[in-house]
């Protein structure tokens, strides 16, 4: 028996792809990417890799989990590294001046 305020774990499974929106807070821009799983692309100053996506087994178009590498110019360190949560985008967002990245959704076709 489950009570109040238990939380239980979701089967998530694999995309093979995601879809991620990012603002230049400078100019007001806003461009949708899609990546591979694996692939990394440039925008801007940015380089955006997508290291995994996943979303939940029982409602595929309820929420996707990314887990991306960000960088900024050609800077070592990432800007940005871990997961966000297209339904949560505040819970662990990217912290940068001029940029926002988000989680749109996981695809697998």
């Amino acid at each position: 028996l489950l009570g109040a305020g238990t939380v239980t774990a979701q089967e998530a499974l694999y995309g093979n792809s995601g879809e991620l929106r990012v603002l230049d807070k400078l100019n007001g821009v806003v461009t949708d990417l899609t990546l591979q799983t694996g692939e990394k692309r440039k925008l801007g100053y940015l380089t955006i890799q997508l290291d995994e996506c996943r979303y939940p087994a029982a409602n595929p178009s309820g929420d996707a989990y990314a887990e991306l590498t960000v960088t900024y110019r050609e800077q070592e360190d990432p800007v940005f590294q871990g997961w966000l949560i297209a339904s949560a985008p505040a819970l662990n967002a990217m912290e940068h001046p001029r940029y926002d990245v988000w989680v749109l959704r996981c695809t697998t076709s």
